[in-house]
């Protein structure tokens, strides 16, 4: 059975987590469902799935969380580390027939693809055009990509980016200041929060969040994916609940 969706039409739905677990503390926040998932989609409607960067998911596993969300909610997807890490791109064509083949079992609930590169992957035009075309070949999918090296953040591996429809993510902490802001493709932004100063464990303040919100009123350029990672200490669900309050602030104001 489906939950019900408790949200606006506003940029409050682009908020989400990475993962649905959802903090003792904050459980009043949301409300019922039978699972874990259905009570986040009560409140949340993205949700960065991160576990398949590490192990591969069955396919009906991905067509039983498409069917326990609201109609408008949106999955985004980690691609597996064995294509982003292990291969560094390159040959891992036929690793990418089997991830699309269970995660296309979302349905429309599939939102975006997500690749997180290597900090050690330079970009090489002629490796990122190739595995892009054969993505490409493969999916219409929305794409975002978290590159981590700096020579990525360059005009030529932007356009290249753009040319192949992928949306380059703007992360927090930045490894260069570039990365803080979206890249590529800029018919939407895809957002990373990972937690400051120490990723996947710090909070963020309310100065840090108004400044997040902003960024994303001034972005234009279409929706936007907004995903709180700082999740080791469930700092994620608590800041992304804030953030929403402030984004409807803003709506209202």
């Amino acid at each position: 059975m489906k939950a019900s969706s408790t949200l606006q039409r506003s940029r409050t739905e682009w908020v989400g987590c990475a993962g649905w677990s959802l903090p003792t503390a904050h459980a009043n926040a949301f409300g019922r469902g039978q699972s874990a998932l259905q009570r986040y989609a009560t409140r949340f409607g993205r949700v960065e799935i991160n576990s398949s960067f590490y192990r591969p998911h069955r396919p009906d596993t991905y067509a039983r969380w498409a069917d326990s969300v609201p109609d408008d909610f949106r999955f985004s997807v980690k691609m597996p580390q064995t294509i982003s890490h292990e291969f560094c791109l390159r040959g891992a064509t036929s690793l990418l027939d089997p991830f699309l083949h269970a995660v296309h079992h979302l349905g429309d609930r599939l939102g975006a693809l997500l690749l997180q590169l290597p900090p050690r992957l330079v970009f090489d035009a002629r490796v990122a055009s190739a595995f892009f075309r054969a993505l490409r070949h493969r999916t219409d999918s929305a794409v975002a990509c978290e590159p981590r090296h700096g020579s990525w953040f360059t005009a030529s591996a932007d356009a290249l980016l753009q040319r192949h429809g992928i949306a380059r993510v703007a992360a927090d902490p930045a490894r260069v200041p570039l990365a803080a802001e979206p890249g590529g493709a800029r018919d939407w932004s895809y957002w990373r929060w990972h937690g400051r100063p120490r990723m996947y464990y710090s909070s963020y303040d309310d100065r840090d969040l108004l400044a997040l919100a902003n960024a994303v009123e001034a972005a234009g350029g279409g929706p936007a994916w907004i995903i709180l990672d700082n999740t080791a200490h469930g700092h994620a669900v608590p800041n992304a609940l804030r953030l929403q309050a402030m984004l409807e602030e803003s709506r209202r104001a």
